[in-house]
């Protein structure tokens, strides 16, 4: 690995940075530092602690993180390769079954939480609340829900059973699985009348959140390569316009007989207008509301009904 007799951590991270960042990663250095703590599995503040210490070199050791660092230079999302991310606090597992949790998500997370506080203040009358989670992936909205709020139910559904199983392993090592249900199903397809009983109605849900994919299939080959070659194509791809999946959960919510108090929808940007609209189109809503996300991009619609 080096050419002296002894190097360093502060050394082994510096070689992979500057490996990663030949091969085009822009966030080289943090992703070297992710990498490290991830093989010698310790926290950042043990790596710190332990900066100058001498590598101690085995050929196993060495082998992998030659590994890691060649799946990463390869496009591989740092997540993928360590299996976790942090969301809202708390590390959740991920693989290429499920899309990586953003940032941004978050900030949908925390209006869910600040509006069902307005419409169901705490102390009142009103029993634990049910969460839909739809299109759930990883578990992370539904799972911080639960976490977040400890007499709420959430049932959780996605199309695909590998992130359905994905999100229960995150509810288990969360502490919140006995108040979450995983169902397989597309988008509100579940909770139809004609789904035969088999789940509970649309009209008995209080909450409903989703993120679902909103990408236009046409600008799938210009995503970041990780992105575009190793996040599921079913949790991106939204159709010719992106507005596919808010179209048919529309309509899916026009079949209920009773809406949601709280609807709550990620966007991508340039569509909050236009999801606002179907919302409205859907049903009575005291008031519809648009949230920022951290670059000043419309991201969430929330529709409420007090």
């Amino acid at each position: 690995m080096d050419d002296r007799g002894e190097i360093t951590l502060q050394d082994v991270w510096r070689q992979g940075a500057e490996k990663l960042k030949a091969a085009g990663v822009e966030e080289a250095a943090a992703d070297a530092e992710l990498l490290l703590l991830h093989l010698l599995g310790i926290d950042k503040a043990e790596l710190l602690r332990d900066w100058r210490q001498p590598w101690r070199v085995t050929p196993e050791r060495e082998a992998a993180w030659m590994a890691l660092l060649g799946r990463r230079a390869s496009g591989e999302p740092v997540q993928y390769v360590v299996g976790e991310q942090h969301f809202y606090g708390r590390k959740f597992l991920v693989n290429h079954g499920v899309l990586i949790p953003r940032p941004e998500t978050e900030l949908l997370a925390e209006a869910v939480l600040a509006e069902a506080e307005r419409i169901w203040p705490p102390g009142s009358a009103s029993p634990g609340l049910h969460v839909a989670d739809i299109g759930t992936g990883s578990g992370a909205l539904g799972v911080t829900l639960a976490a977040e709020r400890p007499d709420w139910r959430v049932t959780a559904t996605d199309l695909s059973p590998e992130a359905l199983a994905v999100a229960r392993r995150n509810a288990e090592r969360i502490g919140v699985i006995g108040r979450m249900a995983f169902v397989q199903g597309d988008l509100l397809e579940p909770f139809l009348p004609e789904a035969n009983g088999a789940h509970p109605r649309l009209d008995s849900i209080d909450i409903l959140v989703s993120n679902p994919p909103y990408i236009r299939t046409g600008d799938l080959p210009g995503l970041q390569r990780e992105v575009r070659d190793f996040e599921p194509r079913l949790a991106l791809d939204g159709g010719e316009d992106g507005m596919a999946p808010y179209r048919l959960m529309a309509e899916q919510l026009r079949q209920m007989p009773g809406l949601p108090g709280l609807v709550g929808w990620e966007v991508g940007a340039g569509q909050a207008a236009d999801v606002a609209a179907l919302l409205r189109s859907a049903g009575d809503w005291t008031r519809i509301r648009i949230v920022s996300d951290y670059a000043g991009i419309e991201r969430h619609v929330l529709a409420i009904r007090e």
